[in-house]
């Protein structure tokens, strides 16, 4: 499976190169209106009659009311000011207020019917679960922990993502603070498979044939690679982005909330660093992505690569191709000729 990386890093060709190949494609739609997840949706079908996956977020904001008080923004400005001194721009205006997108989302997906709907950071409602297997619409939820598994197979979801925090991207923890998510991919794996009959997906620090050989021995039932896809030349990574995750500076990562207000792991960075020990301080999610988008565009134009979070996992220092297809087919023969079949 292809990891459905959120944030316009997903593309269209891409899915249907994984889907046309033997994969399941993946897309990930939380930064998009509905109207443009059906477009979205009607462009992959016009590149394969494959099956293919559209994934949500079903928390998308941290803040109750989706604002930020001003003493919470005087505070993010007295952190943050060096930086945008730095790159010679304006400190910007108090993030507007942000209204959760989601339910008008999932109502798309009931519309156009994929294959498999995923969602991470929660549960959608009993109501809405029970439509989508109505629809013939499989489901996926993203668990980081035992806990989270055994609530997904309460809910009647179809299959588990056991997502290791190896993984590039956010931590896509429910029940408890990220920061008490950080299980190892193949530990989590084996602790879900004790407990749970749902099949389980293994996601994070998978990059080759002989990691997903190692996954289906240890009991999961498919795998799902994040990275090695957004550093191929058709994700919807910038170049330089796809650049660094195959530059030394891959080898170093962190999980760190200071760009987006969630936990996430990506290629070390100053404001990474800097802020380790003060992530009560950083604005909710999404504002500290809405504060920080300017930061962003402006060390990007000047080339300040180490004031930027270029998301990536750890996995990220063996990575070989550049291309989604010869990486698929690299997967695939190398797993074949460890399993056997």
């Amino acid at each position: 499976m292809l990891g459905p990386f959120g944030g316009s890093f997903s593309s269209v060709s891409q899915v249907a190169t994984v889907s046309n190949l033997g994969g399941l494609g993946g897309y990930g739609a939380y930064t998009l209106s509905p109207a443009e997840i059906i477009e979205v949706n009607n462009k992959i079908k016009s590149l394969t009659d494959k099956p293919y996956n559209i994934n949500l977020w079903v928390s998308d904001s941290d803040s109750p009311n989706g604002t930020v008080t001003d003493v919470q923004y005087e505070q993010i400005v007295k952190i943050f000011k060096p930086y945008f001194d730095e790159a010679g721009i304006s400190l910007p205006e108090k993030p507007a207020p942000f209204e959760s997108r989601f339910e008008n989302q999932v109502q798309v997906i009931l519309d156009i019917r994929p294959k498999l709907f995923s969602f991470i950071f929660g549960i959608p409602s009993a109501d809405i679960l029970e439509q989508c297997h109505k629809l013939g619409i499989q489901t996926a939820g993203a668990a980081t922990t035992l806990d989270e598994a055994l609530v997904l197979e309460s809910a009647g979801v179809d299959l588990i993502i056991a997502s290791g925090f190896e993984a590039g991207g956010h931590r896509p923890s429910f029940l408890s603070p990220a920061e008490q998510s950080t299980i190892g991919t193949f530990v989590l794996l084996q602790l879900i498979k004790e407990k749970v009959k749902t099949p389980i997906i293994a996601a994070g620090g998978i990059g080759s044939g002989r990691a997903i050989a190692a996954a289906l021995t240890l009991g999961s039932d498919a795998v799902q690679i994040g990275t090695a896809f957004l550093a191929c030349d058709d994700s919807g990574a910038l170049p330089i982005h796809r650049q660094m995750l195959f530059s030394d500076a891959a080898k170093y990562t962190t999980l760190s909330r200071a760009f987006t207000g969630r936990l996430g792991r990506g290629i070390m960075s100053r404001p990474a660093i800097d802020l380790s020990g003060q992530e009560k301080k950083i604005l909710p999610f999404p504002l500290q992505s809405t504060f920080m988008s300017t930061l962003r565009k402006a060390a990007l134009e000047q080339k300040k690569w180490d004031l930027i979070l270029f998301w990536g996992g750890q996995i990220a220092p063996i990575l070989k191709h550049k291309k989604s297809a010869i990486l698929m087919q690299s997967l695939i023969e190398e797993t074949t000729k460890i399993m056997g079949s």
